[in-house]
């Protein structure tokens, strides 16, 4: 004990950590101490006053921004400031502080932690790694391939979420036969950063990978009067989030290419452990009815009124409560929960909510946007995209959308632009936010392989957010309009 205290007290001082610890705090007190802030007023002459409970809300949106980059405490901590933080400078009560630590959506990705936990437990998991190893074969740039293909086509069917954390101890796998320990390699970090990517941009293609469609299609009808089918959603979409798909590969071979051109011998070392696996075990059939079961729930509720009605979230929950009925997992499993990963997104959930019930959010929107009022479409467009982009890496991406999308669609018919491709524009960056680990579940999920810091996960998503504009730009100009997609009005 006296030479644990003496060898603490001997550390070096981390002026690093302490420089941004002192950043997030004086932005914090610079922003919610400062004097009042001009309305934003939107085209059509609407003022939205920024109160100071909104302005302490972007001081902590502030803070927790820094905090949560350079990680300079653990990020469920930082998220746990979130909360304190509304309530003792009084911008939200505790009871809507905190209770956004316990919202559906957070709950969401408990269980999708607990499902992942249930494939690693019953050997689903190496079963499905060694099956798809001996298919792929040896080469390191074919086995990202094949797990990015799966990923992104299992986003078609069922929430990203879930599919992170299906496929997250399936690359645990893969990668132990990389290397020995769970240390960072360039593959392991390209495997879970790719992994979560990826993630993202087959969420898009269909309504089952997310919410965040559903709802801006919903604002579409409303505002525009037109409604946007499933099929015409996945027209359009498809093009893109495929294509981001084959980038994002490319961008990983790149930028992580794997210290090993080939895994020897993987493949017949694959092969021979799943014969010697033998068939599915008792536990891992019961396992696996009830992991599709909810799946197949999950997918069929914009299909079948009767489950449409039932959250999502229900839905999952109910089978963390039948593994534990069926003795599938016990107490160990469920204190063996990553608990920083579900404050992570506790948190996430309370800046979100508190930017948007404090009018925050919709100050900023309606500032940002009024901006580009007289500029060109394109250039329009363009800003509408950037700003979801930047917004859904902070907050849920269905309140940027929420926030977003109606300010964007009143401004459109002053610049003569169709209200479709104001809606394909937005919904393309909101399913990609490639620069906080908080933008989307499966970029926390990827993060407790420990294969990268938060700081290497928002570098590199910086340029892959920059090659994400670019495609967007490329389809709005070029492929959308090819395909039949107004852009501008007649």
């Amino acid at each position: 004990m006296v030479t644990e205290t003496l060898q603490a007290e001997s550390r070096p001082i981390d002026w690093k950590r302490i420089f941004f610890l002192a950043l997030g705090l004086g932005l914090f007190a610079l922003v919610n101490y400062s004097s009042a802030w001009p309305d934003a007023i939107d085209p059509n002459g609407e003022h939205f006053a920024l109160s100071p409970q909104a302005k302490g809300a972007i001081a902590i949106f502030l803070l927790a921004g820094i905090w949560w980059v350079f990680e300079v405490l653990p990020i469920g901590i930082t998220s746990l400031t979130i909360g304190v933080l509304q309530v003792m400078f009084m911008v939200r009560p505790a009871n809507s502080a905190f209770k956004d630590f316990m919202d559906p959506s957070v709950l969401f990705i408990f269980a999708s932690l607990v499902i992942g936990m249930v494939f690693t437990k019953t050997g689903l998991t190496r079963r499905i790694a060694y099956k798809m190893l001996s298919i792929v074969g040896e080469r390191t740039s074919m086995i990202y391939l094949g797990s990015f293909v799966v990923t992104a086509a299992l986003t078609h069917i069922m929430a990203h979420t879930a599919v992170a954390a299906t496929m997250y101890p399936l690359l645990l796998t893969i990668h132990s036969m990389y290397a020995e320990d769970r240390e960072p390699t360039r593959f392991g970090k390209g495997l879970f950063i790719g992994m979560a990517w990826v993630a993202g941009a087959g969420s898009i293609i269909t309504l089952l990978g997310s919410a965040r469609a559903a709802v801006a299609v919903g604002f579409f009808k409303d505002i525009v009067g037109r409604e946007i089918d499933f099929f015409e959603l996945s027209f359009f979409m498809a093009p893109v989030g495929w294509s981001m798909v084959f980038i994002l590969w490319a961008f990983v071979m790149v930028f992580f290419k794997p210290e090993k051109k080939r895994i020897e011998g993987i493949k017949e070392r694959s092969a021979y452990m799943l014969k010697e696996m033998g068939p599915m075990s008792r536990t891992e059939v019961i396992s696996a009815l009830i992991i599709f079961g909810c799946i197949f729930c999950l997918s069929m509720r914009s299909f079948i009124p009767a489950l449409g009605g039932v959250n999502k979230t229900a839905i999952i929950l109910v089978s963390t409560i039948l593994f534990f009925i069926l003795n599938i997992l016990d107490i160990k499993d469920l204190e063996a929960i990553p608990w920083n990963i579900i404050l992570l997104f506790g948190g996430a959930m309370s800046i979100g909510f508190c930017l948007w019930e404090t009018g925050a959010a919709q100050w900023l929107a309606v500032n940002w946007l009024t901006l580009f009022k007289e500029a060109h479409w394109f250039v329009f467009i363009m800003s509408i995209s950037f700003f979801v982009m930047v917004m859904t890496n902070f907050i849920m991406n269905v309140a940027a959308i929420a926030i977003s999308l109606p300010v964007a669609l009143v401004i459109a018919p002053y610049l003569g632009v169709a209200p479709e491709v104001i809606l394909f524009a937005a919904l393309v960056p909101a399913g990609m936010p490639f620069l906080l680990l908080v933008g989307a579940a499966p970029n926390a999920i990827a993060y407790d392989s420990g294969q990268f810091t938060t700081g290497e996960f928002f570098s590199y998503g910086l340029i892959s957010s920059l090659i994400l504009m670019v495609i967007t730009g490329l389809f709005i100009l070029v492929v959308w309009p090819m395909m039949g997609m107004p852009v501008l009005l007649p």
